[in-house]
C-alpha cells in the first residue's frame, strides 16, 4: 500500500450537542433606553473578560442607567450574592460575571 492509499479515519473531538430548551428567569425588556442595569461583577470577576467589559458596556450603551458592583470575597456569603435588597428594587436586569 502506497503513501497515496492510506486511509485515516478519526472521530470530531467536538462531538454533537444536543438541543435544549431555554426557560428565562424573566421577560426581555422592551426597549434600553432608561433602562436601569446592574452589573455585578462576582467573585474572580477582577480579571480576564470582565475588565474590559465593564468599561466597554457603559460605553457602547450610553441610553441605560449602569450600576456596576463588585462582590466581596468568594468564600464568603457577601461574595455569593450578586446584588443588595435595594438594588433589587431598582434595577430593570442584572449581568452577572464571574471568572475563575
Amino acid at each position: 500500500m502506497g503513501e497515496k492509499d492510506t486511509v485515516y479515519k478519526y472521530l470530531n473531538p467536538v462531538g454533537i450537542q444536543e438541543p435544549v430548551e431555554l426557560h428565562p428567569l424573566a421577560p426581555r425588556l422592551e426597549t434600553l433606553d432608561g433602562a436601569r442595569i446592574t452589573m455585578s461583577v462576582g467573585a474572580g470577576g477582577e480579571q480576564g473578560i470582565l475588565i474590559p467589559l465593564v468599561k466597554m458596556l457603559p460605553e457602547r450603551y450610553p441610553q441605560v442607567k449602569w450600576n456596576i458592583s463588585y462582590a466581596a470575597a468568594h468564600a464568603t456569603k457577601a461574595g455569593s450574592i450578586a446584588i443588595s435588597e435595594e438594588e433589587m428594587k431598582t434595577t430593570d436586569a442584572l449581568i452577572r460575571g464571574v471568572v475563575w
